[in-house]
């Protein structure tokens, strides 16, 4: 084949003969017959959610007798005048972009938006391939559902691209639709964060979880995809990877449907310990951005915070699985570009600098949904149960799994129960009585330290 050979080894001819093949592939797997479309939603439309649908549409949306792409979000959002003002900077700043919607007859509503003549809505600007939530970053133009029962009916693959904390709410509303469906969905879900469940004992419930308790879908059918990523660079096409995580069936597949020449995608099996870091890392995350600012960018300060940071997420890892994937290549990767950049850590950095206040809630206008804030509180109340104490390692005492975890018991009173301001995060990197993280790894990877109870197993 005549074409040119990229990094994960996938040769991409001129006329897209391998995109093809790969499309082919998996509507083979899928039991799609020729005419019968495969139908893929993305359920969501932030910044994660509306980029991967952009870039499906981007690499097999030109294949219309074979695939339709969807994606969903609610109607009704509105599009404020100053975000009007601004996406039309960013419109006459691309001359791409501005052809494209004159070709389209769509530019006259954003100069009536620009004069305060028209209110333009999320839903609306989506179709021409504006994120409410990314809007510096023009996508393509996307097939856009404002009718949830519409978009996922009979939708073959649906993306969960919704925040952890709305999981559930929205696939609940999902099974409504599903109660009479014959054939099983695969769902691959973007969302990082959990929630705690305390009673009848206490256990994390992952948004995988979260998907099967909702809809009823088995396991083998849902997976998680995370990397080290941020959303508007990987659409302007930096190279960045992911991992797709969970059964065997579908992932290998998948990673192979999804991968791209600027965005290869592997897979792993150890979905629990993937999904859990997705939401722990920006739990941490904040407290990173809190660091940066307090300290002036100190480099320092920086890798301090890191090293026991990271060694708390290793010893909370170990209580959910017995030999859990290590800390290392795109699971590091993943925590160390989310530490560096991304909405959590600016959130904490705005706390820090006074900018904003919990106060003020964890939805920030342009930015969505801060996910590590819940997470905070998720892993905290989870870790303090009395139930799931153990012996500290030099007092002789029983302990709360939380008070072995001196940051996430910083954030969780800076940014829960608010009762401390957030330079205090500072003060659990200062603390002369703090233990080598070395001491709390080498606790949790312990065999008796795993607690297979926390994810409902007995």
């Amino acid at each position: 084949m005549v074409g040119s050979v990229h990094v994960n080894g996938s040769v991409h001819g001129g006329n897209g003969t391998a995109t093809e093949e790969r499309l082919d592939e998996l509507r083979l797997l899928l039991g799609k017959s020729e005419g019968d479309l495969l139908k893929i939603v993305s359920v969501g439309a932030g910044a994660w959610g509306s980029v991967f649908a952009a870039l499906l549409q981007d690499a097999y949306g030109h294949f219309r007798d074979k695939v339709q792409i969807r994606i969903w979000r609610r109607p009704g959002r509105t599009v404020d005048r100053s975000t009007a003002e601004h996406l039309f900077e960013v419109i006459n700043s691309r001359e791409d972009v501005l052809r494209r919607l004159i070709r389209r007859c769509a530019y006259l509503k954003y100069v009536e938006a620009r004069l305060g003549d028209r209110t333009l809505y999320a839903d609306e600007i989506l179709k021409d391939g504006f994120c409410l939530n990314m809007i510096e970053t023009p996508l393509c133009p996307l097939k856009v559902v404002t009718n949830l029962q519409e978009a996922v009916w009979d939708a073959d693959i649906v993306v969960n691209g919704v925040p952890s904390t709305e999981t559930r709410e929205v696939f609940d509303e999902i099974s409504k639709y599903w109660k009479e469906r014959i054939s099983v969905p695969v769902i691959i879900s973007l969302a990082k964060g959990i929630e705690a469940s305390l009673d009848p004992i206490p256990r994390i419930i992952t948004p995988t979880q979260m998907i099967s308790s909702a809809t009823g879908v088995p396991t083998e059918n849902i997976l998680y995809l995370g990397g080290p990523n941020i959303a508007s660079e990987i659409y302007n096409k930096e190279y960045a990877n992911a991992r797709i995580c969970g059964s065997n069936k579908w992932r290998k597949p998948l990673a192979k449907f999804l991968r791209q020449p600027h965005f290869i995608v592997w897979d792993n099996s150890d979905l629990v310990t993937h999904e859990v870091m997705g939401g722990l890392k920006n739990v941490y995350a904040i407290g990173a951005g809190m660091v940066a600012a307090l300290t002036n960018e100190s480099a320092t300060s920086k890798s301090v915070y890191f090293s026991h940071c990271t060694s708390e997420m290793i010893f909370i890892t170990h209580l959910l699985t017995e030999q859990p994937e290590k800390l290392a290549g795109p699971l590091l990767a993943d925590t160390y570009v989310t530490l560096l950049k991304g909405r959590n850590a600016w959130y904490g950095q705005m706390l820090a600098k006074g900018e904003l206040s919990p106060d003020m809630g964890d939805s920030i206008k342009g930015k969505g949904m801060i996910q590590g804030v819940s997470a905070v509180g998720a892993f905290f109340e989870l870790l303090s149960q009395p139930s799931l104490s153990v012996q500290h390692p030099e007092e002789n005492k029983l302990v709360a799994l939380a008070e072995l975890c001196p940051i996430l018991k910083r954030l969780y009173r800076i940014l829960i129960k608010r009762e401390l301001p957030a330079r205090d995060i500072l003060q659990a990197l200062r603390d002369e009585t703090m233990n080598d993280p070395r001491e709390r790894i080498e606790m949790a990877q312990s065999h008796a330290f795993y607690r297979p109870s926390l994810l409902g197993k007995p």
